[in-house]
């Protein structure tokens, strides 16, 4: 009995032992780290929802962007169109996967009113859906080109 326990004790050892060697064939795991676009870039969101937030919204100006803590800030902009009314966008990207979920879209809304201050208004429940979704379809479109490759 003594001599079962102490081959059943010698033969897990060993196989510990030889399961951490990675350079023997056919003896541990050799696990290759894949690049993903996020390892490339360097940054701690997902580089798709980022990139496609950046070129979406590439029409409004660049407050401040932190790619770690995924906030991109965007000054005011005024549609030449509408010169009395100005926008301003936050975009939070919450997570390292690409899902719907992981992208959140406040838009801030001013006029002028009739002494020619800005003061804040409304804005449509809309607007943030239809940017949110632009950013998503442009991030999958990225994603399917990365994949392409």
């Amino acid at each position: 009995m003594a001599f079962v326990r102490s081959a059943a004790i010698a033969l897990v050892a060993t196989g510990l032992l030889a399961g951490g060697c990675s350079s023997l064939p056919l003896v541990g795991k050799k696990t290759e780290k894949v690049a993903t676009l996020e390892d490339q870039l360097g940054i701690g969101v997902n580089a798709y929802l980022w990139r496609a937030t950046l070129d979406t919204l590439s029409f409004m100006p660049l407050a401040s962007a932190d790619p770690w803590g995924g906030v991109i800030n965007y000054g005011w902009y005024t549609n030449p169109e509408a010169p009395n009314e100005r926008f301003k966008a936050t975009v939070l990207i919450l997570d390292r996967r690409l899902r719907a979920d992981a992208l959140n879209v406040a838009v801030v809304k001013e006029v002028r009113d009739a002494t020619g201050q800005w003061v804040t208004a409304d804005v449509a429940s809309q607007t943030s859906t239809d940017l949110e979704n632009a950013i998503l379809t442009k991030a999958r479109q990225l994603n399917l080109a990365n994949a392409a490759r």
